[in-house]
């Protein structure tokens, strides 16, 4: 079976450390560079989509958590109170919806600005117990690809469909293979705040989102977030255990507790809907999920290395060098490799899992060319470095076919 953590070792894609703390891995510099690369791209997406991205702080005031709802609701999954002063109380945050809640709150709205779309990439914390840690895949310590949507709620419906287009688009350019959607609904007991007329109005949009969408999936009581239901798309792990992704949850409750309003077209107040939302969930499960998925052979535009330049013998470092150089400026994550001989580096290529080798012999050196050897296939014939460099430009870009 394929363990992302073995792999995350023998790539150096992350590692852990018992100073650093369970749950809270390191990111080696290959893993960075390809969970970069994903981020890009996700932003970017994202802004194509009529997102704004903003930042926030990693933790807020106890105030602030009481007023979403977090510590009546979520306080067991969360880090305790840290007290400055008595009168000065911090929590960790366990997700973003609190801060965007404020960024939407900065200034009046109006019905014009809507749906107002605000996504960020940041920090979040949860208290997760030690007996369920493992690798990526559960942590205390994630970065989220988080997003709010606020709309009226005629809008809300349309809203959800075209996040799940762009959750479908973003899983094809991963290599995410979704092993079903899931509706996930308020259950019995103190842990869901608002009244029933709230959730069921809620669960009845998504329901019908999901059925006119045409997609197959199940309904799964007391998986719901405390404020509000949801759509979870799962995956299956190597080890065949399903989790939550992606996901999109519909909250009629945070608006109103943070008194949000905006101005409609006859020039009343009215209340907003709120949609949180994940194209592709926290950075650490997502790659826990592609580690695995693709055996750590990233396609092209996420891999830490993309390419790696091999000479044939010193005689061709300086058009090695010259050729990686100019890879680099193109926007590639290139390195020039002259140790050993040409096959065992084509072979260690490969197993490192790198895209592609760039061969430079005597004949190559002198025509300015390169002969491109694709990871675990036969190479290509001998072409021009600048062609060469326009194929792999062409093939890195996650956004050529959009």
């Amino acid at each position: 079976m394929i363990d992302h953590r073995r792999l995350g070792r023998e790539l150096e894609l992350f590692a852990t450390d018992p100073l650093a703390g369970s749950g809270l891995p390191l990111w080696l510099p290959d893993g960075a560079a390809a969970r970069h690369a994903v981020e890009e791209y996700l932003r970017e997406e994202e802004r194509r989509a009529g997102y704004q991205h903003v930042n926030s702080p990693p933790l807020g005031k106890k105030e602030l958590y009481l007023t979403s709802g977090h510590l009546p609701h979520y306080a067991d999954d969360m880090f305790p109170v840290m007290a400055l002063s008595e009168d000065d109380e911090f929590v960790l945050r366990p997700s973003a919806c609190p801060h965007h809640a404020l960024v939407y709150r900065s200034r009046g709205r109006s019905y014009r600005e809507l749906p107002l779309r605000i996504a960020e990439l940041g920090g979040m914390y949860r208290a997760e117990r030690s007996g369920v840690l493992g690798g990526l895949s559960r942590v205390r310590g994630m970065w989220l690809n988080d997003a709010h949507v606020f709309a009226p709620l005629s809008r809300v419906a349309d809203e959800i469909g075209l996040v799940l287009r762009m959750i479908g688009k973003v899983h094809a350019a991963l290599g995410v293979k979704p092993a079903g959607f899931r509706l996930s609904l308020r259950g019995d007991g103190p842990k869901y705040a608002g009244d029933g007329a709230m959730w069921d109005r809620a669960e009845a949009i998504l329901r019908d989102v999901l059925r006119e969408s045409g997609r197959a999936f199940a309904e799964e009581p007391g998986e719901a977030a405390f404020y509000g239901p949801k759509i979870d798309i799962q995956v299956v792990d190597a080890g065949g255990r399903e989790m939550t992704l992606s996901t999109v949850q519909l909250d009629f409750h945070q608006p109103a507790r943070f008194g949000l309003s905006y101005v409609d077209a006859a020039g009343a107040r009215q209340v907003p809907v709120m949609i949180h939302r994940s194209l592709a969930g926290s950075m650490e499960r997502l790659f826990a999920y592609l580690i695995e998925v693709h055996d750590g052979a990233f396609p092209l535009w996420y891999a830490p290395r993309q390419l790696q330049v091999l000479p044939v013998s010193a005689a061709q470092e300086e058009a090695a060098h010259e050729f990686c150089r100019a890879a680099v400026y193109a926007g590639l994550r290139a390195e020039v490799v002259a140790d050993g001989s040409v096959s065992s580096r084509v072979r260690r290529s490969a197993q490192q899992r790198v895209p592609y080798a760039a061969i430079i012999g005597p004949a190559e050196a002198a025509a300015g060319e390169v002969s491109l050897r694709p990871r675990n296939e036969r190479g290509l014939a001998a072409m021009p470095a600048e062609a060469a460099l326009r194929r792999l430009r062409e093939e890195a870009d996650p956004h050529a076919e959009g």
